[in-house]
């Protein structure tokens, strides 16, 4: 058996929810936040026996693409007078970051 622990932006996790629930996979969702962009996101915990693992995975890939996003990024202006504008930057954001681990042991009381 293994745990999936997989963090996913906010706005593909309702999908990625659906999509494991619809096809059996049982999911436990814990609202998160991130370092980068200080944007929301979401982290489930999958469980799932060894061979329905690469069906659960490759659902997660499916749907937790990476896109290309426009942010703005604050720049310094002035030196020590503290003036700060803003500019776009492309950045990338979605996709996933899953981490696997095997389980000696579950118990569902």
């Amino acid at each position: 058996m293994k745990l999936i622990i997989a963090i996913v932006q906010d706005e593909d996790s309702a999908r990625l929810i659906s999509s494991l629930m619809d096809e059996g996979y049982g999911v436990t969702k814990l609202a998160t936040t991130g370092g980068f962009l200080k944007s929301g996101n979401t982290t489930l915990l999958v469980g799932v026996e060894d061979n329905r693992f690469d069906g659960c995975m490759a659902i997660i890939e499916k749907v937790c693409k990476s896109r290309k996003q426009i942010a703005t990024s604050p720049v310094t202006m002035g030196g020590s007078a503290g003036i700060y504008a803003s500019y776009p930057i492309e950045v990338t954001v979605g996709g996933a970051t899953v981490f696997v681990l095997t389980v000696d042991q579950f118990v569902k009381y």
